[in-house]
């Protein structure tokens, strides 16, 4: 088994760092991270996070076992996952509107609502069509037709933890004290600001030829 991961080490190192360049990139997912750790603090931005990656995995075990392939294949499937995504980002536009409407800062949500944050996550993710392609283009991108099952395991596990790491980091930095009183001074230019990048990613997702 280690052997294996030894030998096809090249792909796997090229599949990780392809990954981590996709995930890292400003989208709707980990800036929503970022908002809602200075929102609402580190617990409620790390669980958002955990959300996000469990989206991820899923698609990433869907996309190894070829299931994403046939969604690609079938333009009806992944236009209904589309519309689905756009018009979530667009209730995420119309929730950061309202907020940035409000003169006062809002209190922070209840500690029970910790589910919620994690299940906003994982459909940001899951309804995010931009993920099923991106995970079909890295699952090509280390497999061929000799390569073993454990290097596919070794592929989704690992693109699963730099997702983890990633999107945890963004949510312990951007929750820390200085971040979360640059926030609040600014908080309605912020909310607003976030409202225009989801309506503009919802528009752009409902109106994209994929």
């Amino acid at each position: 088994m280690l052997e294996q991961l030894i030998r096809h080490w090249p792909e796997l190192a090229l599949v990780y760092s392809a990954f981590f360049v996709a995930i890292a990139s400003p989208g709707p997912s980990n800036l929503a991270v970022m908002a809602t750790a200075m929102e609402q603090g580190r617990r409620a931005g790390s669980t958002l996070a955990l959300g996000v990656t469990a989206g991820s995995l899923t698609w990433g075990v869907l996309a190894a076992l070829g299931v994403s392939a046939l969604v690609v294949a079938h333009p009806g499937a992944l236009h209904a996952v589309k519309i689905v995504g756009g018009l979530y980002l667009l209730f995420l536009a119309w929730r950061s509107a309202r907020s940035a409407m409000r003169a006062e800062t809002p209190p922070p949500r209840a500690a029970g609502s910790g589910r919620r944050i994690l299940l906003r996550g994982y459909l940001m993710h899951l309804t995010n069509p931009k993920a099923i392609l991106s995970w079909t283009a890295i699952i090509a991108l280390g497999l061929r037709p000799d390569t073993p099952g454990v290097v596919v395991c070794a592929i989704v596990a690992g693109c699963a933890l730099v997702s983890l790491a990633t999107n945890q980091l963004y949510a312990v930095l951007f929750s820390t004290s200085a971040m979360i009183a640059g926030y609040r001074r600014v908080r309605r230019r912020a909310e607003a600001c976030l409202a225009a990048f989801f309506a503009f990613a919802s528009f752009k997702l409902l109106t994209a030829q994929l």
